[in-house]
């Protein structure tokens, strides 16, 4: 047997001579991403001849080297040894053996021994290459067995079993990316078909297709443009992987750049140097929108409808690359189904207009049919009010109804006074925040509004519906003030009698007041109002007072109080609630007279007074009181405001007619002589001293015969219990005023 066909280890010799061969074809392979030959193709060495036997040649099987599928391989090793015919096939084909003859084992049966023993060699040696196939190692990973071999001194048989096994390993792994490869493919088509299939959101959809295409085709950026009739060129709908804001906001006309050319052919094209390739028309905003994303290698598909280019979908890389016929293939898919979602979603959003236009005819008829329902059932329930003599709050309840919310009549005075001025002056509801407001107004008088609350969204019949029950409610007020002038005349004989006869019998005073409505063992507080703004002529001096009359009239209906006309203005007598200050109580007054008079009123109020009936003389007394307010208010510029004697500080002690001495003390500086009770301090002391050291604590602590830092210390605590403005001239000079009366009011020490 030659040494040139089989090796100790059994081994043809080609399976050597054609390793080194074969690991160089399987690194290339393996290096372009490519699956290598299969089973059944040749690998010709360079200068080998295509077919024969013999040293060098192929085994006669159409293979060179050893054979690519081991366990199917024939052992034809006659045929591999020179020709020469075994002893079994001889006897096969020449006839019979002689019998008794002694068989001894032939050549092809030690051959048989050699090549089981090769077998199981390359089974040993494969079995790290299944392990790195088994665990997906890169391919890079298939060169250390070779080499660990190599460094431990493994036999050359054993090395080029090792070299025959990686070849085949990587051929598996390169069909093996291949697949996995044309499965995600398939995977991200079919998953992009599925999107469109039920298509909700189109931005949501090309977004996908454009990230799916980038994740495939490995580009570091993709980008799809679409055509705009409009302006007549192309804009930028969706990229994904873009950084540069220039590139992101591209323009491009027709025909210009990698698109133009696309679109005008309707055939992918592909560079693999965007700024070397003449075959499209440059231009500087394209070329520097490129050359910010810094892209290089750029592939563009044309998105189709029909016949027509609708834009182009593009994968680019930031380095020179050759994009693969598959790959191009992958993206035009990926740009068909683009193409049909914009389809789809334009044909949706044609087919959601025809619908939305026949719902909005549909929804104006019937509108219109229930505009005149509507309007003759407010029609019939408002006449009916009025012919059974209903009130304001039945109006409202009605409109209510037919509104479907909550509607309310209000006082002039606790609607934002923008709102009901604009609704006055404009004759319509106008909206106030989620609130709409009907104005209530007879001539040029406010009597109020109707607040339609929680309904912003107010078409306009029921808009007109509240404007109806603003005019019935201003119609019904009218009606009843001629009633309500006559109720109004009672209540102002009856504040008239407690001003003037005071020999009036407390109960007879009581039971009119019941009648009316008031109950005079209630607190009340006495209010002096008056209209300051000059008239032009007599006439218009005479219609403001009117105004001024029937307003105080109406609050004191209201209130349950009484109202009268007095020495040019109006006097009422309100209760007041618990909590209210005097102050308040005229502050408020002013707001709703002035309001409902469109003129500046100015109103002065006593301080709270009880038991009237019984005292019919401390309703003279504190009506003058709020007269010396008022004219306090006019001396001070305050007009349009409300005041009473407490808000005058000292001056109070002047204006009120008690002359409340302890009750300017108590307020001014009560709280330090209640703390000097509790605590048996002595800040009233250092306070007397402090102002009469002229406010130094150096001299104050002189005065005192204490430390200075204990000066400040109580001074400290007069600020919190007075207010960090307690030094302040205005504050001063009463603090001082208030420590005077205290200590003339204090008994003498024994």
């Amino acid at each position: 047997m030659s040494s040139d066909h089989t090796q100790p280890d059994g081994r043809p010799a080609t399976a050597q001579a054609t390793a080194p061969a074969t690991r160089t074809d399987a690194r290339h392979e393996a290096a372009a991403g490519r699956p290598g030959p299969s089973a059944g193709d040749a690998v010709v060495r360079p200068g080998a001849p295509g077919g024969g036997s013999g040293p060098g040649g192929s085994r006669g099987d159409g293979r060179d080297g050893p054979a690519v599928g081991r366990p199917g391989r024939r052992h034809d090793l006659g045929a591999e040894q020179g020709g020469e015919v075994p002893e079994r096939a001889a006897g096969q084909a020449g006839g019979r053996r002689e019998p008794g003859a002694v068989r001894t084992p032939g050549r092809h049966e030690a051959d048989g021994r050699h090549e089981a023993g090769a077998l199981s060699s390359d089974v040993a040696a494969g079995a790290p290459f299944l392990e790195l196939l088994a665990r997906g190692a890169p391919a890079a990973a298939y060169e250390q067995p070779v080499l660990r071999a190599r460094a431990e001194g493994r036999p050359a048989e054993w090395i080029a079993a090792l070299e025959h096994a990686k070849f085949l390993a990587l051929r598996v792994r390169a069909e093996l990316e291949g697949r996995r490869r044309r499965e995600a493919e398939l995977s991200a088509l079919f998953e992009t078909a599925h999107d469109l299939a039920g298509l909700r959101d189109l931005n949501a959809v090309l977004q996908a297709i454009v990230q799916r295409a980038r994740s495939l085709l490995g580009t570091d950026v993709a980008y799809l443009t679409l055509n705009d009739p409009a302006r007549g060129d192309t804009y930028m709908r969706v990229t994904e992987g873009s950084v540069a804001a220039r590139f992101q906001q591209l323009r491009l006309g027709m025909g210009e750049g990698l698109g133009g050319l696309v679109a005008q052919t309707a055939r992918p094209y592909v560079t693999d140097d965007y700024f070397e390739d003449a075959r499209f028309q440059h231009t500087g905003t394209i070329d520097a929108g490129v050359q910010d994303e810094g892209l290089v290698a750029i592939l563009g598909v044309p998105l189709m409808l029909g016949p027509q280019v609708i834009g182009v979908l593009f994968a680019a890389d930031r380095r020179a690359r050759v994009f693969e016929r598959e790959q191009i293939a992958l993206l035009g898919s990926f740009a068909a189904l683009a193409a049909a979602a914009i389809d789809s979603a334009n044909l949706l959003t044609e087919t959601r207009s025809a619908l939305a236009g026949l719902e909005r005819a549909n929804e104006i008829i019937r509108d219109r049919s229930g505009v005149i329902e509507r309007a003759s059932d407010v029609h019939d329930r408002l006449a009916e009010l009025v012919l059974r003599g209903g009130g304001v709050h039945d109006v409202a309840a009605a409109v209510s109804q037919v509104l479907a919310g909550t509607v309310d009549f209000t006082e002039a005075g606790d609607v934002p006074a923008r709102a009901l001025e604009a609704s006055r002056a404009e004759g319509h509801a106008v909206r106030h925040g989620d609130d709409w407001i009907a104005a209530v107004a007879a001539g040029g008088e406010l009597l109020g509004a109707l607040v339609l609350r929680g309904q912003p969204g107010l078409d306009p019949v029921d808009q007109r519906t509240l404007e109806r029950a603003a005019m019935v409610t201003s119609l019904l007020l009218l009606a009843r003030r001629s009633a309500a002038e006559a109720e109004q005349r009672v209540r102002g004989e009856l504040l008239d009698d407690l001003l003037d006869a005071r020999d009036r019998d407390p109960r007879l005073l009581v039971e009119r007041a019941a009648r009316l409505g008031a109950d005079l063992d209630a607190t009340h507080v006495v209010l002096a109002a008056r209209l300051d703004a000059p008239a032009a002529d007599a006439d218009e001096e005479a219609d403001a007072r009117r105004r001024l009359w029937s307003a105080a009239f109406h609050l004191a209906a209201t209130r349950r109080g009484l109202a009268a006309a007095r020495d040019g203005g109006t006097v009422l007598l309100l209760p007041l609630r618990q909590g209210d200050s005097a102050t308040g109580l005229a502050r408020r007054t002013a707001r709703h007279l002035g309001t409902a008079v469109h003129e500046a009123v100015t109103v002065g109020a006593s301080a709270p007074v009880d038991d009237l009936a019984a005292h019919p003389g401390t309703v003279t007394a504190a009506y003058e009181e709020a007269r010396r307010c008022l004219e306090a208010l006019g001396l001070l510029g305050r007009t349009g405001d409300g005041a009473a004697a407490e808000d005058f500080g000292f001056l109070g002690l002047l204006l009120a007619g008690d002359r409340d001495i302890a009750g300017f003390v108590e307020r001014t500086v009560g709280r330090v002589v209640a703390y000097d009770e509790r605590r048996g301090t002595d800040l009233i002391r250092t306070l007397e001293s402090y102002f009469a050291c002229g406010m130094s604590p150096a001299r104050t602590k002189d005065e005192l015969h204490v430390h200075v830092n204990t000066v400040a210390q109580r001074l400290e605590r007069v600020a919190r219990l007075l207010g960090d403005d307690w030094q302040t001239p205005a504050r001063a000079l009463e603090i001082q005023l208030a420590l005077r009366l205290h200590r003339l009011s204090a008994p003498p020490h024994p």
